[in-house]
C-alpha cells in the first residue's frame, strides 16, 4: 500500500512530524508551545497582523494560477531551458533511482517542507525570538512577491512533464498527487522553484536560531529537498540556482527588516513616558 493515500494521510503527516520536531528541538510538551502560540496570537496585535499575513501571502500562489487562467499570455520557455541543461535531471534520477530513496525523498517534499515552516513559527514564538519569527513572515512575503510573476510571465513546465525519459516518481508513493496536490501549484509554476527557495529561506534563519538541534537539521533538511526536485523528476537545475538566490536573499532581507523593526520597537518604548504604576 502506498504511504501517501491522498492530502489528508499527508496532513497526517505532518502533524505528527511538527510534533516530533518540536519534542527534539524543545523536550517539551507540544501542546504547551501551541498554547503560547494561542497566547501569542490573542495578546499581541503586532503578531496577529504578521501571522495573518503570513497566511494571506500563502494563498497567492492560487491568485496567481486564478490570473494565469484568464489571461492571454501563452509563452513556454521549457524548450529553452531544456536546450542549456539538457539531461542533467534524468542523469540525476537515473543514477540515484532505488525504492527507498523514492519514499524518503517524497516525505521530504510533501512532508518535511511544510513541517520545517510550521515548526520553526512555533518553536520562534515559544522562545519568545520574535526576530526570527517576524523575519520567516517578511522572508514568505519576498518569496511569493518575486516568484509569482515569474510564474505568470516565464512559464517554464516541471520537467517530468516535458522530458521523455524523466519520470514523477513521487506517484509511486503518492498516486493521487497529481489530484490532492497539483491545485496547489501549477504545472508550469517551475522558476524558481519554491521549494528550493523556502528551504534555503528557513536554513538561513534557522542559522540564527539558539537552539543546536534546529540550526543543524534545517540546513541539512534544506539540501536535501534540493536534491528531491531533481531526483522526483519536477524541476530544473535553473529552477534550484534561482531558487537559492531567492531563497537567501529574501532570508537576509526578512533579518535585516525584522532587526530593524525591534529596534524602532525598543527606541519607542524607551521614549515612552512613565505611567504613574511604573514609577
Amino acid at each position: 500500500m502506498s504511504p501517501f493515500q491522498s492530502m489528508t494521510h499527508a496532513t497526517v503527516y505532518i502533524v505528527i512530524t511538527v510534533i516530533v520536531f518540536l519534542i527534539a528541538a524543545t523536550r517539551k510538551n507540544p501542546f504547551v508551545i501551541a498554547g503560547s502560540f494561542v497566547q501569542e496570537v490573542f495578546t499581541s496585535r503586532k503578531y496577529l497582523l504578521h501571522f495573518a499575513a503570513l497566511i494571506t501571502i500563502l494563498f497567492f500562489n492560487k491568485l496567481e494560477m486564478w490570473i494565469e487562467k484568464r489571461i492571454h499570455y501563452k509563452a513556454d520557455f521549457t524548450q529553452s531551458i531544456y536546450g542549456i541543461e539538457g539531461n542533467f535531471v534524468s542523469s540525476i534520477q537515473h543514477l540515484f533511482h532505488n525504492d527507498i530513496l523514492t519514499a524518503i525523498s517524497s516525505y521530504f517534499y510533501v512532508v518535511i517542507f511544510p513541517a520545517v515552516m510550521i515548526t520553526s513559527i512555533a518553536l520562534y514564538t515559544f522562545k519568545k525570538n520574535y526576530k526570527l519569527f517576524y523575519a520567516i513572515c517578511y522572508a514568505l512575503m519576498f518569496n511569493y512577491m518575486i516568484a509569482i510573476p515569474f510564474y505568470l510571465f516565464f512559464p517554464v513546465n516541471e520537467v517530468w512533464s516535458f522530458h521523455p525519459n524523466v519520470k514523477l516518481l513521487i506517484l509511486d508513493v503518492f498516486p493521487t498527487f497529481e489530484q490532492d496536490y497539483r491545485p496547489l501549484s501549477g504545472l508550469d509554476n517551475c522558476f524558481p522553484s519554491l521549494h528550493t527557495s523556502i528551504s534555503v529561506s528557513m536554513a538561513v534563519i534557522a542559522v540564527k536560531s539558539r537552539n543546536t538541534f534546529w540550526k543543524i537539521f534545517v540546513p541539512i533538511s534544506s539540501a536535501f529537498i534540493v536534491f528531491t526536485i531533481f531526483y522526483l523528476g519536477i524541476h530544473w537545475l535553473s529552477d534550484m540556482c534561482a531558487g537559492v538566490v531567492l531563497g537567501v536573499v529574501a532570508a537576509r532581507l526578512g533579518l535585516r527588516i525584522s532587526e530593524g523593526r525591534l529596534i524602532l520597537g525598543e527606541q519607542a518604548l524607551l521614549k515612552r513616558p512613565l505611567k504613574n504604576n511604573e514609577l
